[in-house]
């Protein structure tokens, strides 16, 4: 088993609770963690054993950028099962959403959310 993290990747969506978060839009940070079922990709040194970072950016970018949510754990989970269903050799993701601006009524740095999601 390896472990893969790809940590504080930056996008504008769509996502909250409220129309106008939804129609505005901010930033949102994201952060995966892949587990793999084995470590296969020691022995072989192949790329579909392994990891390809830039492959797993471009579909957190997707979900995030193309989808609306109004949950942020909707949007985490959906960014965990994409990546588990295009890739037979990962075990587990784990999602973590960080959103800065919310219709809270004092000072905090981000709300964030967390959703793992197993292979079956």
């Amino acid at each position: 088993m390896a472990k893969i993290r790809i940590h504080n990747m930056m996008f504008y969506g769509f996502h909250g609770i409220y129309e106008y978060e939804r129609e505005q839009g901010q930033k949102f940070y994201i952060d995966v963690e892949i587990e793999t079922k084995d470590d296969k990709v020691a022995e072989t040194d192949a790329l579909n054993d392994g990891v390809d970072t830039a492959a797993i950016y471009d579909i957190v970018k997707d979900v995030t950028e193309n989808k609306r949510f109004q949950m942020l754990l909707a949007l985490a989970a959906h960014i965990g099962d994409r990546l588990i269903a295009k890739y037979s050799h990962f075990a587990a993701v784990k999602t973590t959403v960080r959103k800065p601006s919310v219709p809270i009524s004092g000072p905090i740095d981000y709300v964030e959310v967390e959703m793992t999601r197993y292979a079956k």
